[in-house]
C-alpha cells in the first residue's frame, strides 16, 4: 500500500521527518520504511528524512510488507461489522478470546482472521486495538496495516451495554475509583487505594424490579473496569460469578460491546459502529422488560 500526502504552504522548509510526524507516521514507522521499504519520495524523486519539503509537493511512500505471522489460520466463523484498507471491526462472540494465551493457545479470533485473509488471498497480521474478555461479546477494533495501529489506538471510543443486578434511577452515573489486583490473585480486581485512578461514566437505559440495563463508557483502560466498578456500587453484572453476580439466568457476565467510534486514520473522518444485543442478554433483557425506551443508534 502507497500512502501519499500533499505538503501545506505553513509546512514549507520543514525536514521530511518533522512532516511526517505531523501527519501521524510514527517514528517506528519512518525507520521501517527507511531500512525495510523502498524510502520516501518527492514527486517521484528519493528525499531523505532529514532534507525539506516545499509546498505543494506531493510526498510518497509504500508501507514496509509484513512480516510473517506465528497465529495459525483456523476455520473459525467470524462476524466483520467494518472493513476497509486501514481497519476493520469484528463483532466477537461472547466465549472466543481475542488472540493466543497460554490458556487458549488457537481457536480464537485472531486465528479466524488470519484464515480469513488467506481465504481472500490476502497476507496481513491480527492487530487489536482495544480487547475484550473472552466472555464479553461485541466489537474489537483492529489495525490494518502498521501505519493504522497508534492513530486508531489514539482516538478510539467504546460503549458498553451492561445488564447488572437490581434496579438504578434512570439517568446518569459516574464511578470513580481506583481499581488494582485482588490479594495474589492473578485474575481478580477490586477498588483499592493501592490501585491505578479508574473512571467509568454510565448511562441507565431501562430499570426493571431485578436487573437495569446500562451503556457504559470506560475513562480508563483498567482491567476488568466495568466489571469491577458496578460490583462496587452494589450491583453486579448479571452472570458474573467473578464478582458477586448470579448465573441462574444468563452463564456469563452480561457485557457487550455495542458501539465503537474511532477517527479514520487517512480521512480523519469520525467512523461509527455498532452491534445490537446478542441473543443470550436480549432474552434477559426481554425477560426483564429492558426492551424498550431506548435506541442503539442514541448512543
Amino acid at each position: 500500500m502507497e500512502l501519499c500526502y500533499t505538503v501545506p504552504l505553513e509546512a514549507e522548509g520543514q525536514r521530511l521527518g518533522l512532516f511526517l510526524r505531523t501527519c501521524g507516521v510514527t517514528a517506528g514507522l519512518i525507520k521501517s520504511v527507511k531500512h525495510e521499504g523502498n524510502g520516501f519520495f518527492a514527486d517521484g524523486i528519493p528525499l531523505h528524512t532529514n532534507q525539506p519539503v516545499h509546498a505543494g509537493q506531493r510526498i510518497t511512500f509504500a508501507l514496509p510488507p509484513e512480516q510473517p505471522t506465528s497465529v495459525a489460520p483456523q476455520p473459525i466463523p467470524i462476524s466483520i461489522a467494518y472493513e476497509d484498507e486501514f481497519a476493520v471491526v469484528l463483532d466477537k462472540p461472547a466465549g472466543l478470546a481475542v488472540h493466543p494465551t497460554l490458556n487458549y493457545p488457537d481457536h480464537t479470533l485472531a486465528n479466524g482472521w488470519i484464515y480469513y485473509l488467506q481465504s481472500q488471498g490476502k497476507s496481513g497480521v491480527f492487530r487489536p486495538v482495544n480487547r475484550i474478555d473472552k466472555n464479553t461479546s461485541g466489537l474489537v477494533l483492529c489495525a490494518q496495516n502498521a501505519f493504522s495501529a497508534p492513530l486508531l489506538a489514539a482516538n478510539a471510543q467504546k460503549c458498553y451495554l451492561a445488564i447488572v443486578q437490581g434496579s438504578l434511577p434512570l439517568g446518569n452515573g459516574r464511578i470513580e475509583a481506583p481499581i488494582g489486583r485482588r490479594g495474589d490473585s492473578i485474575i481478580g480486581r477490586c477498588v483499592t487505594q493501592q490501585g491505578k485512578y479508574s473512571l467509568t461514566e454510565y448511562t441507565v437505559l431501562a430499570a426493571g424490579s431485578q436487573h437495569s440495563l446500562l451503556a457504559c463508557v470506560p475513562r480508563t483502560g483498567r482491567t476488568h473496569q466495568i466489571r469491577v466498578h458496578m460490583s462496587y456500587i452494589g450491583h453486579p453484572l448479571a452472570g458474573d460469578t467473578l464478582y458477586g453476580g448470579s448465573d441462574e439466568i444468563i452463564s456469563r457476565h452480561a457485557l457487550h460491546c455495542g458501539v465503537l467510534r474511532f477517527v479514520h486514520p487517512l480521512t480523519r473522518n469520525m467512523i461509527r459502529v455498532s452491534s445490537p444485543l446478542p441473543p443470550d442478554m436480549q432474552a434477559l433483557a426481554e425477560r426483564e422488560h429492558l426492551q424498550d425506551g431506548w435506541q442503539l443508534a442514541q448512543l
